[in-house]
């Protein structure tokens, strides 16, 4: 099967933009939900959430101040901001309009329903009163799209692109969420064996993972543990390594895939010997600083072996 390369490339934006809007969506609420439980003065700060995105550079320029406000607007309604929820569903509606032949017919029209309720509902949704409300519905709606599209399509190189795409975003989000949720609870001047807990379940749900850890690990949350779970649980759908896995799998199948299956299992590699208990946090913090650019180089290669143009 042949594909033009500009379809396949906006098929892989739009899967990565559904990921990144319920991705963010899990993180803001997660987060939001955990300011509320810790005392003032033990909580992390509204700061956190901008380093997790590393959108820090473009929200000083638009704003002052780290707080609630400035932060979740930035995150839900910022239309110039790539990490925003509100950014990623119209980038997402753009591509899903461009491939829309490539697509089951019901695609175009739930993304562009959600581009409508993101457009209405995300500048009255920054606030506490509907907060919430909008971001569970941006994360049943991208899975209800992500569900359809996934269990439709034929298995052909449309469906490998976009799995790349979500799975090359999810693994993104995964690590940073790891990397800045880690620094934050390691490095905070008192750590409290009563608040402690409640950091490391807010890492978990901020990834839909406190279910799938409880059931492989027990209820006890510790730092290595939890790392380590998110890193190489294989079972579990957004852990490093099962993504890292399922990049390989859709990646074989495509000519002209070797460069980037060698990046890709240099990464897995690595990942698999990852161990938290026998790292200091700032062995952490660098190893995951070299997965991200290690991501970034699969990506960029995805993008150098098909999606330049064709030649005239």
């Amino acid at each position: 099967m042949t594909m033009l390369s500009r379809v396949a490339e906006r098929l892989f934006w739009m899967a990565r933009y559904l990921e990144r809007a319920e991705d963010t969506a899990r993180l803001t609420s997660a987060y939001a939900h955990l300011i509320m439980d810790i005392p003032v003065g033990d909580d992390p700060g509204w700061q956190t959430l901008v380093n997790i995105m590393d959108a820090d550079e473009v929200f000083e320029a638009n704003h002052r101040v780290h707080n609630e406000h400035n932060v979740l607007r930035f995150l839900i309604a910022n239309g110039d901001n790539p990490a925003s929820i509100r950014f990623a569903v119209k980038a997402a509606r753009e591509n899903v309009r461009t491939t829309r032949d490539q697509l089951p017919e019901e695609a175009w029209e739930q993304v562009n329903e959600l581009y409508l309720y993101s457009e209405e509902m995300a500048e009255k949704s920054v606030g506490r009163r509907n907060r919430y409300a909008f971001l569970e519905e941006i994360i049943t709606r991208c899975q209800m799209i992500n569900g359809m599209i996934l269990t439709t399509i034929s298995r052909d190189h449309a469906y490998r692109f976009i799995k790349l795409g979500h799975l090359l975003e999810r693994s993104d989000m995964t690590s940073r969420v790891i990397d800045v949720g880690t620094g934050s609870i390691l490095t905070r001047e008192a750590p409290d064996t009563a608040i402690d807990p409640l950091l490391w379940g807010y890492l978990l749900q901020a990834l839909s993972a406190m279910g799938a850890y409880r059931r492989t690990i027990g209820p006890q949350l510790e730092a290595a543990t939890v790392v380590d779970f998110l890193f190489t649980e294989e079972r579990f759908p957004r852990s490093l390594q099962f993504c890292l896995r399922g990049i390989h799998e859709e990646l074989k199948p495509l000519h002209s895939s070797a460069e980037t299956l060698a990046l890709l299992d240099s990464t897995r590699r690595k990942v698999s010997r990852f161990q938290a208990q026998s790292l200091s946090l700032e062995q952490i913090h660098l190893f995951i600083d070299e997965f991200q650019l290690a991501l970034n180089q699969v990506s960029n290669t995805i993008t150098a072996t098909w999606f330049q143009p064709e030649s005239s």
